[in-house]
């Protein structure tokens, strides 16, 4: 389980499991966040936890009494959205058949979490921002703002910064919500994080589905610890799942993971190649991805320091920098 730090267990931190300097640094940032009223901003790849994120941010505000509203914008029709977000009088259009109390205003004396922020239409984001500016809703069909007293906090999986320069995005909406930023690190970037959520989650998986819990072997570990976990925590929780299932109580065996015919890193032509595959890339995004990979080739971050001639406090300080934004 995670050590939570300074963001103990009543806050809900207990659910962000990982040990690991990312880790550590993240929840030291929610637990600042978590103080303010600002909105925050959580960027991060699908699977990453975010949600975990700003379920913990609002469990350890001064709001944490108040309602929790999730809103996933992605999976909303976008003909919906804006009755989902701020509600709607009867009649207001086909199928309104009764009044309705929208998202930012059940959402009053808690937090509003706006998923997949970026799916939002152009239309649906210019009525975002007037809340922001003004704590009041309009309800559609009902002329009469109503004040709403909740703080956003919204999540995207994909680069702000692209989806304004294509227009997806408003700027000025941008601007708004990123007061707080965080960002949820990828699972290949955590280093044995990767294992001690495996530890932790088989037992739950296995009272879920009602089996033994199963062991998970060093085989099983060395698997996860060299697999790069695209789909993140989601695509590990997945892979145990799954080994609860078809094993039936016995051993996590990387077979039984899927994790048996991970394929291996493409070959390239020497460290020339290696070094022209990289071009184009700013500096510090080499750095990373360099640390990251050594991270996985030695399975600690002391053993990929010592590979890299770093010291392990320069690595453990560069990666809570990443961390922190």
């Amino acid at each position: 389980m995670a050590d939570g730090g300074d963001f103990g267990a009543e806050a809900g931190a207990e659910r962000l499991i990982g040990s690991s300097p990312v880790m550590r640094a993240l929840r030291r940032r929610l637990a600042r966040v978590a103080r303010s009223e600002a909105t925050v901003l959580l960027t991060g790849e699908s699977g990453t936890g975010k949600e975990l994120c700003a379920e913990a941010i609002h469990a350890a505000s001064p709001r944490a009494a108040g309602p929790f509203v999730p809103v996933n914008c992605g999976a909303i029709p976008a003909e919906l959205i804006e009755a989902e977000l701020f509600g709607h009088r009867r009649g207001a259009f086909t199928g309104a058949v009764a009044d309705r109390t929208g998202a930012a205003q059940a959402a009053s004396g808690g937090t509003l979490f706006l998923d997949e922020l970026c799916e939002l239409p152009l239309a649906s984001q210019t009525r975002l921002l007037r809340f922001l500016e003004t704590g009041a809703v309009t309800r559609l069909g009902d002329p009469t703002p109503r004040a709403a007293d909740a703080r956003i906090v919204a999540a995207t999986n994909r680069d702000p910064a692209a989806e304004m320069a294509a227009g997806r995005l408003r700027e000025d909406l941008y601007w708004r919500l990123h007061v707080l930023p965080v960002h949820a690190p990828p699972l290949r970037e955590r280093g044995e994080d990767a294992v001690e959520i495996a530890r932790a989650l088989l037992p739950r998986l296995a009272a879920e589905e009602r089996v033994p819990v199963p062991r998970l072997g060093p085989e099983a570990e060395a698997a996860i610890r060299a697999h790069l976990w695209p789909g993140n925590v989601r695509e590990l929780a997945n892979a145990l799942r799954r080994a609860v299932v078809l094993g039936e109580g016995e051993a996590a065996t990387p077979e039984r993971l899927g994790l048996a015919a991970s394929p291996a890193p493409a070959p390239h032509n020497g460290a020339e190649g290696a070094a022209e595959a990289l071009l184009g890339l700013p500096f510090a995004e080499i750095e990373r991805l360099v640390i990251s990979a050594a991270i996985r080739r030695w399975g600690s971050a002391p053993k990929a320091a010592r590979a890299l001639g770093l010291s392990p406090s320069t690595l453990y300080r560069k990666q809570e920098g990443w961390a922190e934004g």
